[in-house]
């Protein structure tokens, strides 16, 4: 029978049950009557799900301490108005100078994804440390009558992940299919040791949103989508993080206060369309934990709330005071501080990256304000002088700022004087990820016990993820998206296929990433390892008119499987992946099928359990179990919401384990369905090129070769290396390194293209629009003409000249040129596959981002050419 981990707070597991009527996996009955012991190590009782009609009073386990009360008073009646404004400034290392720090009496720095020391993405332990110790001392050279420490923040999100050479833990939806608050507790620790060796002391962990829409690019960021289990994790995690605030602990972080995990659609940033009850029982329970634990900072979400049940639409966390203050503050009782996320006030209504004085009076304590600080700084006092701001809010926000720093201890010494600092080993936990991995593993499939896999058997390993620590990390994995890695950038991490030649011998173990060419009788197993590539936040989207079917965005998943599967012999499938998503057809294909999510540096955690490795324990068994339920079909969300029926085919707590045997029948795989809705844009590229395009530079003839950009957000390129025409960089434009900055050297194109064509007759017939956003840094003296490839030796063409040189140099446009205006003269847009291409001469120089093509919105079916959206 199907064996689950036993929930006291999900009561009995639930039974699988596929769509058209088959039963897949379970008997209820049976699981209900006998379900399997908790595996050693899982001794936490989960708490109940929560009935609140309003938002908690949440007891903490920190005294108050009127001693600590009095010294924060007393340092911040100390303090100048310039010295309050610059604690509540956060800024990035890439923007200021430990000299700048001292001059505006700056409060924090941070890194962001892909920012390091000196920009070198191999930084050493050292390099972290100097430059916190620089920070630091330029905190302590100020005039100010008490000086009060910076504090450096960074997103340590599954392990010290910015830094060369780090562990890396699995992301959180592994840890969440592992039910066990202790493990997450030792991994918030180990992380903590890591981040403080290198003289960090603020982790932007842990994510606490309560996932509902696998659609979301963040899903993996969440531990699971019932709140009972993140409540619990919250407060193991801050526990871990912050422990007893000494040299081996650092400051966490809750986040994204709140609804994140709640969007419509799960849209990165969206809006949340749920009720009270729901937003405060289900969104806030991992808030309850990370302040039953203490959490002294709490990150304010990007996205918005409107509360459908009520009628009450409170907009953009950032600014919503009856949450921020309202429910947080007041009413739950945190006395830490807010941050605000990157750039997130300039979302607000009526506010810009450098100016939000509405944010501020909603509850914001900190302000990340990456590269417009000084410009913050300066709006910021003008408005309290004026009065737009109220000084006791001023006040209140640096006492909690202060009231952190003193309790994480950070007065009177420099980080390099910290017990453990530079201390390399501390950056290594790979016993505890290990662990973390076996525990993660969910079993979904095992007709014929093709697993576990016998030792001294010949295995042929296939996939592109068995060799790759980048699919394996994903993203917030040294860079922001995870992209630009090889294996060359985990020096202490193994590849899945690494662990499993020390599992059964290397030379019992080949490789070939496709299968092709390759004898297949001659093995008696087969492993694939397929899934995911990297992603992070908004890039990871899956848009609402796209399914969720693996397959439609990674076809050669599918074509290994088939490849492999003609050999007749045992197919085990790892899928690697950061979201449960419909796999009927590589199910299918499989003997065997194990959802390691994304597990991080220690592949060797895989083989463990596929060998059932003997430990001192025993061997290794399969302990993981569904936090998230999986789909039955391939647009599981689409519908009315109580059409449940049928959409799922695994339930949460879903597990099998050894020996468990179930022939698992042959699932459908509803081939006709292509989409889930009417697609309303075709983005081409945001923030990353979106699959199937890619980005390109080349010289001005069509017929010439191209060189592809790549993925690398931190590359900078220059085209042709002996005589450069273009650079290209990554900037940002509306968001964190969200566009491309192109400079013409001589005459070039930058263009997205596609290797399949596609129709776009359809969305002309919409009256829909190219659109882009773009920001001219140095103004076209010759013609700027923007582009479509419509198929062989077919270009079509608009001038932009006259509309560019309209603009500013510095300011921020959207382009919106229907598509009507590319097949003026009789051409069509029936075979497109450069969808956005930009042709230009020296001297020109400007930056595209969120390059789509998007219907008419109403009323706008007469757009003229080359008009200009907004400002």
């Amino acid at each position: 029978m199907v064996r689950t981990r036993w929930l006291g707070w999900m009561g009995a597991a639930l039974a699988t049950v596929g769509c058209a009527g088959a039963v897949l996996a379970a008997d209820a009955a049976a699981a209900e009557r006998s379900p399997s012991a908790p595996a050693s190590g899982f001794v936490q009782q989960l708490p109940e799900p929560t009935h609140y009609r309003d938002w908690p009073a949440i007891k903490s386990r920190l005294p108050a301490d009127p001693v600590l009360e009095a010294r924060v008073r007393r340092i911040v009646a100390s303090m100048t108005l310039a010295q309050k404004i610059g604690q509540m400034t956060q800024a990035e290392i890439k923007s200021i100078t430990p000299a700048e720090v001292t001059r505006f009496y700056i409060g924090s720095v941070l890194n962001g994804g892909g920012s390091w020391p000196a920009g070198n993405k191999h930084a050493g332990i050292k390099d972290w440390l100097a430059l916190s110790d620089a920070y630091y001392d330029a905190s302590m050279a100020t005039d100010a009558a008490i000086k009060v420490p910076i504090i450096w923040g960074i997103d340590a999100v599954h392990g010290d992940n910015n830094v060369f050479g780090a562990t890396m833990f699995p992301h959180n939806i592994g840890l969440g299919a592992a039910h066990d608050p202790a493990l997450i507790e030792a991994i918030g620790a180990a992380t903590a040791r890591a981040v403080r060796a290198t003289g960090v002391e603020w982790a932007f962990a842990p994510t606490l949103a309560v996932a509902q829409n696998a659609r979301w690019g963040r899903t993996y960021e969440s531990f699971s989508t019932e709140g009972p289990l993140v409540r619990a994790y919250a407060r193991a995690y801050v526990t871990g993080l912050q422990g007893d605030f000494g040299d081996h602990h650092v400051m966490a972080t809750a986040k994204h206060f709140i609804g994140d995990g709640a969007t419509r659609n799960g849209k990165d940033q969206g809006e949340a369309g749920v009720s009270r009850f729901d937003m405060i029982n289900t969104h806030g329970a991992g808030y309850f934990g990370a302040l039953e634990a203490g959490v002294q900072s709490v990150m304010a979400s990007y996205s918005s709330w409107d509360d459908v049940a009520a009628g009450v639409d409170y907009g953009k966390m950032s600014g919503a005071r009856a949450l921020l203050t309202g429910a947080l503050k007041d009413k739950m009782g945190f006395d830490g501080f807010i941050v605000s996320d990157w750039n997130a006030i300039g979302q607000l209504p009526g506010c810009s990256n450098a100016s939000c004085p509405q944010a501020i009076k909603a509850g914001i304590d900190m302000v990340m304000v990456p590269d417009d600080w000084k410009a913050f700084i300066a709006n910021t006092t003008r408005q309290v002088n004026d009065g737009e701001i109220p000084l006791a809010r001023i006040d209140d926000a640096v006492s909690r700022i202060v009231r952190a720093k003193l309790r994480m201890g950070l007065f009177g010494t420099r980080p390099s004087q910290r017990a453990g600092a530079g201390d390399a080993g501390l950056l290594q936990s790979r016993a505890l990820a290990r662990r973390a991995v076996r525990e993660s593993l969910v079993l979904l499939k095992n007709n014929h016990r093709a697993l576990p896999l016998r030792r001294g058997a010949k295995i042929l390993v296939v996939g592109k993820s068995a060799d790759s620590l980048s699919n394996q990390t994903g993203g917030w994995s040294l860079t922001w998206q995870g992209t630009g890695n090889g294996n060359a950038d985990f020096p202490n991490g193994e590849s899945i296929l690494a662990g499993l030649r020390d599992a059964d011998g290397a030379a019992n173990v080949s490789y070939s990433e496709t299968a092709q060419g390759v004898d297949l009788k001659a093995f008696d197993a087969i492993v694939a390892v397929i899934g995911e590539t990297p992603y992070a936040e908004t890039m990871g989207d899956i848009l609402p008119s796209a399914t969720m079917r693996h397959s439609d965005r990674h076809p050669e998943d599918l074509a290994v499987l088939q490849t492999v599967a003609r050999a007749h012999k045992p197919v085990v499938t790892v899928f690697v992946a950061g979201r449960p998503l419909y796999v009927n057809d590589l199910l299918n294909l499989s003997d065997a099928f194990v959802a390691a999510w994304l597990p991080g540096t220690e592949g060797a955690g895989v083989a463990d359990v596929l060998f059932a490795a003997r430990s001192a324990a025993g061997r290794y068994d399969f302990r993981g179990t569904l936090a998230a339920p999986w789909p039955a079909v391939p647009c599981p969300y689409a519908g009315a919401a109580s059409d449940k029926a049928g959409r799922w085919l695994f339930a949460p707590s879903y597990g099998l384990r050894y020996p468990d045997h179930h022939v698992m029948s042959t699932l459908p795989t509803y081939p006709a369905v292509d989409a889930c809705a009417e697609a309303s844009a075709l983005s081409v590229f945001h923030t990353l090129a979106v699959p199937p395009f890619a980005l390109y530079l080349a010289d001005g003839n069509p017929q010439h070769p191209a060189h592809e950009v790549g993925t690398d957000l931190n590359a900078v390129i220059e085209w042709p290396a002996s005589h450069p025409l273009l650079r290209l960089r990554t900037v940002q434009v509306n968001t964190q390194q969200d566009a491309k900055s192109v400079s013409w050297l001589g005459t070039g194109r930058f263009f997205a293209r596609s290797p399949q064509s596609r129709n776009l007759m359809p969305l002309v017939a919409a009256h829909a629009a190219l659109q882009f956003d773009v920001v001219i840094a140095t103004p076209a003296r010759g013609a700027v003409k923007v582009y479509m490839g419509c198929g062989e030796h077919c270009t079509r063409s608009v001038d932009l000249t006259r509309t560019f040189g309209r603009y500013a140099s510095g300011t921020r446009h959207t382009v919106s040129i229907p598509l009507q205006c590319f097949i003026r003269g009789g051409s069509d847009l029936s075979h497109v596959d450069v969808p956005f291409g930009m042709l230009a001469s020296a001297p020109f120089s400007a930056a595209f981002a969120d390059v789509k093509i998007v219907r008419a919105a109403a009323g706008r079916a007469d757009l003229p050419c080359a008009s200009v959206d907004a400002p």
